[in-house]
């Protein structure tokens, strides 16, 4: 990582509703909804976030069915670890993710076609 995305990542980890956003999806799969009332938060709130979330890919997203027919997505952590290290005048920011298997990468990759 760069500098600068180290920092940004430093950042949405120091972010209150971030946090609480991995800490919840690191218990199970859940959707903006269900987040907003875990988190306290409102719902744009929890949407800027998971897209904060996703783009340094520290959640997922998977669709998922009602039985009357309507869709919708639940998130679910993949931040597994962040370790900071210093030394000589540098920082080393890295980042450990869940890995997904194969077929979750496919399908992740299909359904964003």
């Amino acid at each position: 990582m760069t500098d600068g995305e180290d920092a940004e990542l430093l950042s949405l980890l120091d972010d209150e509703y971030a946090r609480a956003i991995l800490i919840e999806t690191s218990k199970e799969p859940m959707s903006a909804d269900a987040l907003t009332e875990r988190c306290d938060a409102s719902p744009p709130t929890v949407y800027r976030r998971i897209d904060r979330l996703d783009e340094h890919d520290l959640v997922e997203a998977e669709q998922e069915l009602d039985p009357d027919g309507h869709h919708y997505k639940t998130y679910r952590a993949r931040l597994e670890r962040v370790s900071v290290e210093l030394s000589d005048g540098e920082m080393d920011v890295r980042v450990d993710r869940t890995d997904e298997n194969a077929a979750d990468r496919f399908t992740r990759l299909y359904e964003e076609l």
